[in-house]
């Protein structure tokens, strides 16, 4: 058989961004539902780690296993590939999806925090992160990033123009923010120290909302703790595709900020003990459903 033609990729999103790009990106994909968001899930856990092309079939199989239909299936691939991330081949009658370069890189970063997520932060030397930043009110736009995407990089707001973080190594990524607000010029950034005043846990209560945040993790537990599908790759799927939305909500605090018998880590165990319970199953259904358009 000749070998296809392949489509050349348009330019791709991510091929010169910033780590923080890819970082803030990764979070509103971890965000976006329907049939982009199990979308991405797959290519995450099956195409970047077979790291091989697959057929338009396994990802009808396997959305379709997951309640999404076939129509909505190939316009999540069409809208992907025109977003960079996929690039297609034909060959014969079956038509193949490998990932670009880009978002390659792109997955394995966000892997790399999915998996290295734990919901506690290990290690703290005391020091916040502290953004002073405001948008004119007539900068609706620049308001709204600014709230989202701080939020998205873990930061906490206590007070109007205020945000607070305890992983002091996200300057950049607030930099970055504050330059898309079109804010960055009448900001401030700080590193700083607590050292008098009202407790800790008020402040931490005053920026974020932990209890929504356990709502989520108790959620988590309560669907994984057992066997959600008898399918391999549904279980599989559900599974990865629940956990990744989890460091999007969470500022991810030291375990002496956080209230007692925080559920986050009773999470962050589950999730690693069922996938990798889970994982070998799985990753030979995918195999099974790819092989069959050979």
């Amino acid at each position: 058989m000749s070998e296809p033609q392949e489509s050349s990729a348009p330019t791709a999103p991510f091929g010169n961004a910033s780590p923080e790009r890819f970082v803030l990106s990764r979070r509103y994909a971890a965000g976006s539902g329907g049939a982009r968001g199990l979308l991405i899930t797959v290519l995450g856990e099956y195409v970047r780690r077979a790291r091989r092309p697959a057929p338009t079939s396994a990802f009808i199989d396997v959305l379709g296993r997951l309640g999404v239909d076939e129509k909505a299936c190939r316009q999540a691939l069409t809208r992907a590939s025109a977003d960079g991330w996929l690039v297609s081949r034909r060959e014969g009658r079956y038509v193949w999806w490998r990932l670009s370069p880009a978002f390659e890189e792109f997955l394995d970063l966000g892997a790399q925090r999915i998996f290295g997520f734990t919901a506690t932060q290990p290690e703290w030397d005391r020091r916040w992160l502290v953004v002073l930043a405001r948008a004119a009110e007539t900068n609706r736009a620049g308001r709204d990033l600014l709230r989202t995407r701080l939020g998205w990089a873990g930061f906490g707001n206590p007070a109007p123009g205020i945000w607070i973080s305890t992983h002091t190594d996200r300057v950049k990524e607030a930099e970055f923010v504050l330059r898309e607000a079109g804010v960055h010029d009448d900001a401030q950034i700080f590193l700083s120290e607590h050292l008098a005043g009202g407790d800790l846990p008020t402040l931490v209560r005053q920026a974020w909302d932990l209890d929504e945040v356990e709502r989520e993790y108790e959620a988590f537990l309560a669907t994984f703790t057992r066997q959600p599908s008898a399918d391999p790759l549904v279980r599989l799927t559900q599974l990865v595709h629940a956990w990744r939305r989890l460091p999007l909500i969470d500022p991810v605090l030291p375990t002496e900020l956080l209230p007692a018998g925080w559920s986050g880590a009773r999470a962050a165990k589950l999730f690693h003990r069922q996938h990798a319970k889970w994982l070998p199953a799985g990753t030979r259904e995918w195999e099974r459903i790819s092989r069959q358009a050979q």
